[in-house]
């Protein structure tokens, strides 16, 4: 059994509702199930009778629930105090156009946390990682790149990547009907660059080859209403309004996810370090990536999460 799973446990036996448990957890309801039924194979009884209507919790749950909350506690007590011995200097974070809303409210207790305002490409970022400048980077990273640098990575986000099209309709576009951009500056894309050929290769969709940095911004805008069919939007978008004259609409067949590694370096021996990422990647779930229907690149290192 993992500590994970006995978080879930807790969660699920406090709100009685897997539905409610997985929203407060940030993990996918079919994930949620799947872990407490690992659970409940690994200690060898049944924890909660289930219906379609209720949830309650068996007698053996109710007699294990103080004792795994004071396991649990001592969990968090043995992680504060080891933080603690080590927290002095600052731990060293990078990202490239997302970080979570709580970073630092995460990390709060375990470690000083000094975000580096250097915004830098993905590549760019992971290999700061690998020569020292920072820590810790949240990017995307392909698991060849882990492996070069001598890095290794956790989820922590991933973004379902959507089509911006001309129009009014805001239905559902199969991935081979949408165009994605590569722009020519591979030193600012070449993570994106990467990941939009693979997809085009994999789903048939178009590739459009442009130079003037059009991935991201007003350019990208003027690009869809040029091309006058879908376009997928990069992770680095995500936030840029959609003006009026153009819509939203969700790909499918399949669905493509940007992933969000935080990633470190492999062997890392400063405490700090290490207690920053466990509390900044800890009960994320698998944030939809092992749904049939999500695509991610051969290479990604959370391809098979969940």
């Amino acid at each position: 059994m993992e500590l994970r799973q006995l978080r879930y446990f807790v969660a699920v036996a406090e709100e009685l509702h897997f539905g409610r448990a997985a929203v407060r957890l940030r993990i996918a309801g079919p994930s949620l199930s799947q872990q407490i039924k690992a659970l409940e194979r690994d200690l060898g009884v049944r924890l909660f009778d289930r219906d379609r209507r209720s949830v309650a919790l068996t007698p053996s749950g109710q007699a294990l629930l103080p004792q795994v909350r004071a396991l649990l506690g001592q969990a968090d007590e043995l992680r504060r105090a080891a933080s603690g011995m080590a927290a002095t200097e600052p731990v060293r974070l990078g990202y490239v156009s997302w970080r979570p809303p709580d970073l630092t409210a995460r990390v709060s207790g375990v470690a000083q946390l000094h975000v580096d305002a250097w915004v830098m490409p993905s590549h760019t970022q992971a290999g700061r990682v690998a020569d020292g400048s920072i820590d810790l980077a949240i990017c995307w990273v392909p698991a060849g790149d882990l492996a070069s640098h001598g890095l290794e990575a956790r989820l922590i986000g991933a973004d379902r990547l959507f089509a911006v099209s001309p129009g009014t309709g805001t239905s559902a576009v199969p991935a081979k009907d949408t165009s994605v951009l590569v722009d020519a500056d591979t030193a600012t894309w070449d993570s994106w660059n990467r990941y939009a050929e693979e997809f085009a290769r994999d789903t048939g969709a178009r590739v459009v080859r442009v130079d003037d940095g059009g991935i991201t911004g007003p350019a990208f805008f003027d690009h869809v209403r040029r091309l006058r069919r879908p376009v997928i939007n990069s992770p680095k978008g995500q936030t840029a309004p959609v003006p009026a004259d153009l819509v939203r609409r969700p790909v499918v067949d399949p669905a493509p996810y940007w992933t969000w590694a935080l990633v470190s370096r492999r062997g890392e021996n400063r405490m700090a370090v290490r207690a920053a990422a466990e509390a900044l990647t800890r009960d994320v779930g698998g944030l939809g990536l092992d749904a049939e229907a999500a695509w991610l690149p051969a290479d990604d290192p959370f391809r098979t999460a969940g």
